[in-house]
């Protein structure tokens, strides 16, 4: 008996040792939450690489010149107290905050935002992102320790908003050197409210509070009590297991929510669901103007015209996300109103245009054709968004009108990518987020390698680049309209839906608000309440 009391002792002195040996919850730290990221990615160096992912986490890390107010949308100050530009819009003075510290101790000054511009302009960084952001950007100029001046080669309008973006964050040049270009994404140091910590990836990043943190934009205002003071961001890349994170406590705030999730979390009091409408462009598919039959005008109005966006609204996204219209979401600067309704969805009318188009149904087999050929859709369909069922629902609705839809998906970008080159599609799938619509300068203009409709017109190039060079906003407005305009009237793109991200917390968790791009939340004022 004395043998097998020991034997239980010992076991337990072990399992007690096992137990304290093991990684703490989230809960064991109160002050600390976790966030769910939804997509695992290549990179999160924000010079370097594009994806919306890394602004999730690194809009904590750094600061950046200016910054977007997420109420008014307007540009105020951030890392450059104040600005001015010159009567010729090609230089642009920044002043800096003095007493600015790198989470490293490095002082923030002129020396160190130079060090940024060179690191992003340089062709060795092969920045997918920020360096077009920049623009025209010629050179800098070294006023004193705390000015710098931005020299352009012509003028660029969109360079303050540039400029409040987190790919343009400011990083300390003593880790960029430390490091080099491919290890500083695992040791990255700004001046934010939160010091970088821990990244492991595809499992983990780790960022705590930064006590030293005092210089932020004016809209973060006083710290709350029980103030988050340590964040670990852990990705679920399945959407059927994030609303489940939520309620068995694994994650405390969670982004890209499914819609029926999201319906579904709206009526539990334990947790509070954030709809943030995305500005730019919207859930929408390129139509690819060099391959036939998308390269008839008719055909592109009828693919229009038969769409019933509202009811792919109503069953794929709860009616959380709101009828797309044009080439750019509604809640984004100079909007052209006048194009909602265009192409209302109406099987009669795009069943007339098609035959004000050549064809009929010539064979009774219940699909269209003119001389001879059968009209015929190649959807290229990547996997995000719930675009799977998006492109089911328009083959469905197109068999009606007598268009045959062949959907091929792709597993991602990179194979997207493969098929744009290609050539061989009528349709692909995209959108692009962002705050001023010169985003679209690079999906229309005639010689944009970007541009995947293939259309080319010297009216359009020409405004694209006027509506980017004038500091008039009214211009800039009447300018866009026009664009909006011209863009619809060539049927170049099937809008869908303006993009919502959904994005839910424990009802405990307050303060959470996210920047006006939408994507990325400010998480200086969140706090946690005790269980």
């Amino acid at each position: 008996m004395a043998r097998h009391l020991r034997s239980f002792f010992a076991l337990t002195l072990v399992f007690c040792l096992l137990a304290a040996c093991q990684p703490a919850s989230p809960t064991a730290n109160p002050h600390k939450i976790v966030y769910g990221l939804t997509l695992s990615v290549s990179g999160i160096d924000p010079h370097v690489n594009s994806n919306s992912e890394l602004g999730i986490v690194l809009r904590q890390v750094y600061d950046t010149l200016l910054y977007r107010d997420p109420v008014t949308k307007e540009i105020v100050a951030g890392l450059a107290q104040d600005w001015s530009i010159s009567d010729d819009g090609l230089t642009y003075t920044f002043n800096l905050r003095e007493g600015v510290t790198f989470h490293d101790g490095t002082l923030l000054d002129a020396e160190a935002v130079a060090a940024n511009i060179q690191r992003i302009t340089d062709p060795a960084t092969a920045s997918q992102k920020a360096r077009q952001l920049l623009g025209p950007i010629a050179s800098y100029e070294i006023i004193d320790a705390y000015t710098i001046n931005l020299i352009l080669s012509e003028p660029y309008t969109p360079l303050l908003d540039a400029l409040s973006q987190v790919y343009l964050a400011i990083g300390s040049p003593k880790a960029f050197e430390e490091h080099g270009l491919l290890r500083y994404q695992f040791h990255q140091v700004g001046t934010g409210p939160f010091i970088f910590s821990e990244y492991l990836p595809d499992e983990k990043i780790i960022l705590k509070r930064n006590p030293a943190y005092t210089w932020g934009p004016s809209f973060y205002g006083a710290l709350p009590e029980n103030a988050v003071d340590e964040i670990e961001f852990r990705f679920f890349r399945d959407p059927a297991t994030r609303a489940a994170a939520l309620r068995n406590g694994e994650a405390q705030v969670m982004g890209e929510i499914l819609p029926t999730d999201a319906r579904a979390l709206t009526n539990d009091p334990a947790f509070k669901v954030i709809p943030v409408p995305i500005p730019g462009q919207p859930l929408q598919f390129y139509m690819n103007l060099k391959k036939a039959p998308t390269d008839n005008l008719a055909v592109r109005q009828a693919i229009l015209y038969g769409s019933n966006r509202a009811g792919i609204g109503d069953v794929v996204y709860q009616g959380f996300s709101p009828v797309a219209w044009g080439p750019l979401s509604a809640i984004t600067p100079f909007y052209n109103p006048n194009v909602n309704n265009l192409y209302a969805y109406n099987e009669e009318q795009a069943r007339a245009v098609l035959a004000l188009g050549g064809y009929s149904d010539s064979d009774n087999d219940g699909f269209m054709d003119k001389d001879g050929e059968a009209l015929e859709i190649i959807i290229i369909q990547p996997p995000w968004g719930l675009l799977p069922q998006v492109a089911q629902l328009l083959q469905d609705q197109w068999r009606s009108i007598g268009i045959r839809a062949v959907i091929e998906p792709v597993p991602n970008f990179p194979t997207l990518l493969e098929k744009v080159k290609s050539g061989e599609y009528n349709l692909i799938a995209f959108d692009t987020s962002g705050l001023d619509p010169s985003i679209l300068n690079t999906r229309y203009l005639g010689a944009s390698l970007d541009n995947w409709t293939g259309y080319s017109g010297s009216d359009l190039d020409r405004l694209l680049v006027e509506a980017t060079r004038t500091q008039d906003e009214a211009q800039r407005r009447e300018t866009y309209a026009q664009i909006q305009a011209i863009i619809m009237q060539e049927a170049l793109i099937l809008p869908i839906r303006d993009y919502v991200n959904l994005n839910a917390h424990t009802a405990r968790l307050t303060g959470l608000q996210y920047d006006p791009y939408g994507w990325f939340p400010l998480l200086y004022g969140v706090a946690i309440a005790d269980q």
